[in-house]
């Protein structure tokens, strides 16, 4: 197979695998979380995930920041040696794991909630059958479309997914809050975004 046909194939596989996401109230009631506990409580939103995960937790976290809801993105493994410090009680935690098994995921879990029982944790994995799901207060399901990978291993579908499920929290979000291109041009003064937030374009 030739990298023309490969790529036709990979672009088929990614698409229909963010086509069939499940489309589920779970986004409703992890918008109005969001909205509730950073928009009107004060708190902020608190991402994390291992390895390839994490690198997409903090994507969703920069751009939650860009659009009004303060957000920061905690190192699972840097959590056990005091940075779980950064949480406070309104935060709300979204955690991501394609297996929902990532073990310094559920252990952060368990760190989280013995500091601050009432946290709450929305979470983005492919297995609704696992330890970090059944834990969740809100779950979201990626339909656990299998990797591009040939391998079958490298993250690669999951995170795609991933990202597109965080895209989907933060444009419902910006909705919910009424966010403005003023808004976003206070938060966001450098490079071409900052000019055409604030119409200076050329």
């Amino acid at each position: 197979m030739n990298i023309k046909d490969s790529m036709r194939q990979i672009l088929e596989a990614e698409s229909k695998a963010i086509l069939n996401i499940p489309v589920t109230d779970q986004y409703e009631k992890a918008v109005n979380l969001i909205v509730k506990q950073v928009h009107e409580k004060g708190g902020k939103l608190v991402t994390s995930g291992m390895g390839k995960a994490g690198q997409i937790a903090m994507n969703i976290a920069t751009t939650f920041c860009s659009t009004g809801i303060p957000a920061v993105c905690l190192h699972p493994s840097e959590a056990q040696h005091g940075d779980l410090g950064i949480l406070q009680p309104d935060d709300v935690m979204l955690l991501l794991s394609n297996s929902g098994k990532t073990s310094e995921i559920v252990e952060l879990v368990t760190l989280a909630r013995n500091l601050y029982p009432q946290l709450k944790f929305i979470v983005i994995t492919g297995n609704t059958d696992s330890p970090l799901a059944r834990v969740a207060d809100i779950c979201l399901y990626t339909g656990g479309a299998p990797e591009v990978c040939p391998l079958g291993l490298t993250p690669t579908t999951s995170t795609t997914m991933m990202t597109v499920m965080g895209d989907v929290l933060v444009v419902n979000t910006m909705l919910a809050t009424g966010f403005t291109r003023e808004q976003y041009a206070l938060r966001h003064h450098g490079g071409y975004l900052g000019q055409k937030s604030r119409k200076e374009e050329k």
